[in-house]
C-alpha cells in the first residue's frame, strides 16, 4: 500500500515538473518572427524592348537634264532677218530670210546667248531666235551645242592671226590689247564692217554668257563679274569678207 502511494505520488511529481517546459516550447513556437517575405519581382525571362519609329527619309529626286534635240522647226516673225556666217551681229552677211520664212534650227551655241544655227544647204548660218517662232514653243536650251566644238567659221585666205599682247583686269573690267593687222579697203564687205571679232565667254549673274564684240582698234574693254563654276575665256579672230584669220586666245587675267 505505501509502495502504491509512493509510486502515485512520483507520477504526479513528474508530469508537474514536464509541464511548463512543454508549454514554453509550444509559446516559442507560436510566437517567433515570421520569415521575411522578399518583395523584390524577379526579372522576366525575355527583356521587354522599345523600338522607336523614325520618319521614313526622302530620297531626293535628281533634276532631269533635258536630252538634245537634233533640229527645232521655226518660222521668220521679223520682216526680214540676216543669218550671218557666226553666232552674232558683227559677223559676216551670208544671206536674208523674209518674214513667214519656214527654217530649221540646228544648234546653239555654248554659253547663254540667242544666236541659233540655221539649215542652209551647203552652208548653214546664224540668226538672231528672239526674231522666230519656234514650233511647239520649244526652247533653244534643248537644241546641241555646236559652237565653237562642232561649227567653224570660214578661214580667210588673205591674212594670218594677230597675237594678243596684254591681258589686264581691274574689278570686274578687262581690257586686252593685239598686235594691229591692217585689213585693206578691198577687204570690207562694207563701210560698217569691224576687222577685228572678239568672241568672250564671261561670266555674270553666276552664268557663262557668250558674245561677239566688233572693234576698229586692236584693244577693247568689257566686263566679267566672279562666281562662275565655269572659267571665263576669249579669243579675237581678224575679219575680211572672204573669212577670218586666228583665232587668238587670250590669256585670261586672274583676280
Amino acid at each position: 500500500m505505501t509502495r502504491r502511494i509512493l509510486t502515485v505520488l512520483s507520477t504526479i511529481l513528474l508530469l508537474t515538473a514536464c509541464a511548463p517546459a512543454l508549454q514554453l516550447t509550444q509559446d516559442s513556437a507560436s510566437t517567433s518572427a515570421p520569415e521575411p517575405v522578399d518583395f523584390t519581382e524577379e526579372p522576366s525571362s525575355t527583356p521587354e524592348t522599345f523600338t522607336a519609329t523614325l520618319p521614313p527619309t526622302e530620297t531626293p529626286i535628281p533634276t532631269a537634264t533635258p536630252i538634245p534635240v537634233e533640229s527645232l522647226k521655226a518660222k521668220v516673225t521679223a520682216d526680214k532677218i540676216i543669218c550671218r556666217y557666226g553666232p552674232g551681229k558683227n559677223y559676216l552677211y551670208l544671206i536674208a530670210f523674209n518674214v513667214n520664212t519656214p527654217i530649221r534650227l540646228l544648234g546653239r551655241t555654248e554659253g547663254k546667248n540667242n544666236w541659233v544655227l540655221v539649215e542652209n544647204g551647203t552652208q548653214d548660218c546664224w540668226v538672231d531666235s528672239t526674231l522666230t517662232a519656234i514650233g511647239d514653243g520649244a526652247s533653244i536650251e534643248t537644241l546641241r551645242v555646236v559652237y565653237p566644238t562642232e561649227y567653224k567659221i570660214p578661214v580667210s585666205p588673205y591674212y594670218g592671226p594677230t597675237t594678243v599682247l596684254t591681258a589686264e583686269r581691274a574689278g570686274d573690267e578687262i581690257k586686252i590689247k593685239w598686235a594691229e593687222v591692217i585689213v585693206s579697203p578691198g577687204k570690207y564687205e562694207n563701210e560698217f564692217m569691224f576687222p577685228y571679232i572678239v568672241e568672250v565667254w564671261y561670266c555674270k549673274d553666276g552664268e557663262i554668257y557668250f558674245d561677239t564684240l566688233g572693234s576698229r582698234i586692236p584693244e577693247i574693254t568689257f566686263t566679267d563679274q566672279e562666281g562662275c563654276a565655269e572659267p571665263s575665256r576669249g579669243r579675237v579672230y581678224i575679219q575680211e569678207k572672204h573669212g577670218y584669220a586666228g583665232p587668238a586666245e587670250i590669256p585670261w587675267p586672274g583676280r
